[in-house]
């Protein structure tokens, strides 16, 4: 399996896609950091563009990969391979090329004007975040045959995401403004990796007085022992849930 993920990455890292999405988040970070003086205002900054681009990217990218990778996965199911080793080598080797082509992008910005332990959290939540939409593009790539209807379900699943979610949680909050929700909303938090990436980072800057009671509820949850090991927790899930999706579908799929 590690020969096959060698050269999945190897042919992947050769592709225009990678390297451009590469140099936007290195053109776009320096930016950054040259344009602001204060390097917190430019991580909260390059973390909005992180929020949207990331997931969009790996979703879309994933997808594609799989589908144009067709021919290749049916000549290695000739082989005496099994299903399952086939599809996590084409996960990781995604992963691993969309994990560098960030670490390089944003990591060494990161790392040369802002060190901090808040942009360290910055960029492991874009680790994690990477990791999580390619896990999820997978699987919905795997049970979606047709490639239209693939690269539309996960367009689907990032405009979900990024922009329905946060407008059905002001619904939730706006119609039941009556009764005391912040819990509510902190447990509606962990069904999206998004917000639940965006609280973290935005309380490691320690803005959370500009969210209210709510921001006070999210500090002295994330902030201790036992909440910072269930997000990474539910962080992991959302990781390998899909590629478990992903493997049982690929299993049963008839190429």
């Amino acid at each position: 399996m590690l020969k096959l993920t060698r050269y999945i990455l190897y042919d992947i890292l050769r592709s225009k896609i990678v390297i451009a999405y590469t140099l936007f988040l290195l053109i776009v970070s320096f930016s950054m950091f040259r344009m602001e003086e204060n390097s917190g205002k430019a991580l909260l900054s390059l973390l909005n563009i992180i929020l949207i681009v990331l997931p969009l990217i790996s979703l879309v990218f994933s997808t594609i990969h799989y589908y144009n990778s067709y021919e290749f996965i049916e000549l290695m199911l000739s082989q005496p391979m099994s299903r399952t080793r086939i599809i996590i080598a084409e996960y990781a080797g995604v992963t691993i090329s969309l994990l560098a082509a960030f670490l390089i992008g944003a990591g060494i910005p990161v790392l040369i004007f802002s060190p901090t332990d808040t942009g360290i959290t910055m960029l492991l939540t874009g680790l994690a975040l990477t990791m999580i939409f390619t896990s999820l593009a997978f699987a919905v790539s795997v049970k979606a045959r047709d490639k239209a209807r693939g690269i539309g379900s996960v367009l689907l699943v990032w405009f979900y995401f990024a922009l329905i979610y946060d407008g059905l949680i002001l619904l939730i909050l706006f119609s039941f403004s009556d009764y005391p929700l912040e819990k509510v909303t902190l447990a509606l938090s962990f069904l999206n990796p998004l917000d639940l990436g965006r609280i973290f980072i935005m309380l490691k800057m320690d803005v959370s007085a500009l969210m209210g009671y709510t921001g006070a509820l999210y500090k002295d949850f994330f902030g201790s022992t036992a909440g910072m090991a269930l997000v990474t927790g539910v962080m992991l899930l959302w990781i390998i849930i899909p590629v478990w999706l992903a493997v049982r579908y690929f299993k049963k799929k008839d190429l």
